[in-house]
């Protein structure tokens, strides 16, 4: 995977990547805060419930994705010193950005996990980060990797098919 930051990072991704950075801390900050609160209401058990079936959906999401993409890395580049080619099978059949929506289930669950309403109020916020990245990347990817652009017909759908 490597780091965060690589040399052939669009600047705009190294400022997006570390307003997420932030973002995730204070959003972790907050909700260890929030779970700690006796004044807060409970969160409820079928809640909880749902978290955890979340949670597992969002582990076997990331784990199809990395295992049908060798290419996925935390950096918005194209790799051609790998040669890096596009990817239309397993969940990359269905949606364009399957690592993007275990990342989202991994927000939206978390919260749940934990019993932090605020956490889950705040969710939106780092998802909404994601999506910026999402067409960041889309752009760097239509630019730079061949047969990408035809992959986004075949595959309309970013995140959720049918939405968006």
């Amino acid at each position: 995977m490597g780091p965060m930051f690589q040399r052939g990072q669009r600047t705009a991704d190294k400022v997006l990547v570390a307003v997420l950075l932030i973002a995730v801390c204070g959003w972790f900050l907050l909700m260890g805060l929030d779970a700690g609160a006796s004044t807060r209401a409970a969160m409820p058990l079928p809640l909880r419930l749902v978290g955890v079936a979340a949670m597992l959906m969002c582990l076997y999401v990331v784990f199809l994705t990395m295992r049908t993409n060798t290419f996925a890395a935390p950096v918005v580049r194209v790799q051609t010193e790998r040669q890096q080619r596009v990817i239309d099978s397993g969940p990359y059949a269905v949606v364009r950005h399957p690592m993007y929506v275990g990342a989202i289930l991994y927000f939206l669950d978390v919260p749940l996990l934990l019993g932090a309403w605020l956490g889950l109020a705040v969710a939106p916020l780092v998802i909404a980060l994601i999506a910026v990245r999402i067409v960041l990347e889309e752009a760097t990817l239509r630019a730079g990797l061949p047969g990408y652009a035809d992959y986004t017909q075949r595959v309309r759908w970013r995140l959720l098919p049918g939405v968006w």
